[in-house]
């Protein structure tokens, strides 16, 4: 891996510890104020910089400040905070006639959720991190399961162009945008939450017994997975191709590379080998419904994919054991069961209110003026550096206009890809006004 060089950080050490120690877990009704606008752009840097010590396998010090910090918890209950305004507050805002001069507050808050689960899902990679951090544990838990039920019910099919309904496209453009958005922003935050899922079946053994037993017990996990991976929200056929969600996007996949795991499938598999290790087997109520449908993935575990992951291999003898034995009634020990507090908590607290957060936050913080508008754009020309940005993405840049493989960049806003002079003039229309936006220009 490459070293990361001084001018590549966007953070050093001091800096970092600074932000961190200075994370708070926002009031509701501020979501979309300067303040927490800020605070978004702190959580963005560390993001990064988390990002960026973990691609170059060098020192992880983001990690290692938040848990000594003990500063997880904020993250988590910020991500929860995050969830229930953009299931409440957000489709109130979607619903009116909301035409604001720039709809970049309202997207940042749509994608502040996303921020915090990336975040989550690098620091959690450290077993010392879920570990910490287990007082919350239970409330992510809940979360990841959330989302992991939403995107077995949508399915793929539910993140392909698709005809709008009428009531859709009979709103503001830029509303009927933002919803769009969302939907894919959910669908990245799903691929995240198995991700963390899996980190947290590899700490189970020092977490508190009250984890492991909400997932074997309440939350059924083993037959979430089972559903995962034989119906993956994250494979779909697009006429007669097939596509995978590989690295944040769908790509097509050769025909000569169908059988090959990814890492979201690999994680569904690890997450599910973990569970039914003696330990935590043990604990699960294997009844006729959770044996069959465990049952059924072993027409899933053929050589190819037991080559690819070879813990599998214990994994299918014991699928093949299960299948010849009468299974015990699960162990039943006496455990006082801690129950997810942090999202009740929140919903109780602004029951009732979400109309009028709604149209507090739509005059006070997401019809900005401007000003703010350039002020805001010249700091999240700040926040995402394009070099080190670059420095994260292992593919070619392909051209905003033809989409061929690109190698020149829009020299105003550096942001757009294009591969001849002539794709950038023929797009420089839709660009023009993204990319005032990038500089602080806006019009």
């Amino acid at each position: 891996m490459a070293t990361i060089t001084e001018e590549q950080r966007v953070l050093v050490f001091t800096e970092a510890e600074g932000l961190i120690k200075s994370l708070k877990v926002p009031v509701f009704k501020t979501i979309g104020s300067q303040e927490w606008q800020r605070n978004h752009e702190y959580l963005e840097k560390l993001n990064l910089q988390a990002l960026l010590s973990a691609d170059s396998q060098e020192d992880e010090y983001v990690n290692e400040l938040f848990n000594t910090h003990a500063k997880i918890e904020v993250l988590v209950e910020d991500l929860l905070m995050s969830e229930v305004w953009k299931s409440y507050v957000f489709p109130i805002i979607a619903r009116t006639n909301f035409q604001p001069e720039s709809t970049i507050p309202l997207y940042m808050a749509l994608y502040h959720e996303a921020t915090l689960i990336n975040l989550l899902e690098t620091l959690y990679f450290h077993s010392e991190s879920v570990e910490s951090s287990d007082d919350v544990c239970i409330d992510l838990l809940d979360y990841c399961y959330r989302k992991l039920i939403h995107v077995t019910k949508t399915g793929a099919n539910k993140h392909q162009k698709q005809q709008q309904p009428q009531d859709i496209k009979d709103e503001v453009n830029s509303m009927r945008e933002l919803r769009e958005q969302a939907r894919d922003i959910d669908f990245g935050i799903s691929v995240k939450s198995i991700s963390i899922l899996r980190y947290i079946t590899d700490a189970l053994e020092n977490l508190p017994l009250s984890v492991s037993t909400r997932m074997m017990k309440t939350l059924n996990i083993p037959c979430l997975l089972v559903e995962l991976i034989q119906n993956p929200p994250w494979v779909r056929r697009d006429g007669s191709k097939l596509e995978k969600h590989i690295d944040g996007k769908w790509q097509d996949v050769k025909v000569s590379e169908m059988m090959k795991m990814t890492k979201i499938e690999a994680q569904s598999w690890l997450a599910l080998y973990n569970l039914m290790s003696p330990k935590y087997s043990a604990k699960y109520d294997f009844t006729d419904f959770n044996k069959a449908q465990l049952l059924k993935l072993r027409a899933n575990l053929n050589d190819v994919i037991v080559d690819q992951l070879p813990v599998l291999i214990d994994f299918r003898r014991f699928l093949e054991q299960l299948a010849i034995t009468q299974t015990q009634p699960p162990q039943t020990d006496l455990v006082l069961e801690q129950l997810p507090e942090i999202r009740e908590r929140i919903m109780k607290e602004n029951q009732g209110k979400f109309e009028a957060i709604a149209k507090h936050q739509m005059i006070k913080y997401f019809n900005p003026t401007r000003k703010q508008i350039k002020e805001h754009a010249k700091r999240l020309a700040k926040t995402y550096d394009y070099e080190i940005m670059d420095s994260l993405i292992k593919e070619v840049p392909h051209c905003a206009s033809c989409g061929e493989e690109a190698s020149k960049r829009c020299s105003r806003c550096r942001h757009e890809w294009y591969c001849k002079r002539e794709c950038q003039v023929s797009h420089w229309k839709q660009h023009k006004k993204m990319c005032d936006v990038y500089l602080g220009y806006a019009t």
